[in-house]
């Protein structure tokens, strides 16, 4: 029947959203303010893109637009033989099933239009948090050489959207004199403590802050002000002990 494919999609986009929001909660920890923990990499940051269900749709979205196309097709060649009164009435009764088959086939393809549109901004949507919260490693979407988690469920066109979006705030970030100074994609919330201690769980080199220069090394600990290795932090390069 028509519509049960968009339904189909829609109870997608729920759980879809579900399962990102407990991936979400699970990797910014509300104690940090915000900031990201340590990733695991065999996690899904997203469900793959249903491609096969949107094809399907797509389909029915064709097959609706010329059954709109052929009753009213229909309706004009009606209207130009209709010369005489007792062809209008006796033509009367099919013409009013003709207007219920129009109306139910174009409410049936709007609503499969607007059920597409959702599921895509929904995932759009998630893609936007998941570049402001610091879930997107570099803007080729590798970490160490190899594709991080999460980025193979995304169709091609999200990818290219997520590198995009994430090169335009950078973009804005470096080039502009207001935010220059502004780390615009920094934790909103305040933090708890100016200071915290951190455990280095990659290989990064030395760091070089207003405090000093740090040698993080794998394992290492260090006391330090959170502002300082906060997108480390997000990145997973440390995290905070």
């Amino acid at each position: 029947m028509y519509g049960d494919l968009a339904n189909k999609l829609i109870i997608e986009a729920k759980r879809t959203e579900q399962l990102t929001q407990k991936y979400l909660d699970a990797a910014l920890n509300s104690d940090n303010g915000g900031i990201r923990n340590d990733f695991n990499g065999n996690e899904t940051i997203i469900p793959m893109y249903n491609d096969e269900l949107i094809y399907n749709i797509l389909k029915e979205v064709n097959q609706l637009k010329q059954n709109t196309e052929y009753l009213q097709h229909i309706k004009q060649e009606e209207e130009e033989t209709k010369d005489q009164l007792k062809d209008v009435l006796s033509g009367h009764s099919n013409d009013k099933i003709r207007k219920c088959q129009y109306f139910v086939n174009l409410l049936c393809l709007e609503r499969n239009k607007r059920c597409l549109m959702a599921y895509q901004r929904m995932r759009s949507d998630i893609i936007d948090k998941m570049v402001w919260n610091g879930l997107i490693g570099s803007n080729n979407m590798y970490n160490n050489g190899s594709k991080r988690s999460g980025y193979n469920e995304l169709s091609h066109y999200e990818q290219e959207y997520m590198s995009q979006y994430k090169n335009l705030i950078d973009e804005m970030n470096s080039e502009s004199e207001l935010w220059s100074s502004i780390e615009i994609m920094g934790n909103m919330n305040p933090p708890s403590d100016i200071f915290i201690d951190i455990r280095v769980l990659k290989d990064i080199g030395e760091i070089q802050t207003e405090y000093g220069t740090f040698n993080f090394v794998k394992d290492s600990q260090f006391y330090v002000r959170q502002s300082d290795v906060e997108r480390l932090i997000q990145q997973g390069y440390v995290q905070k002990i």
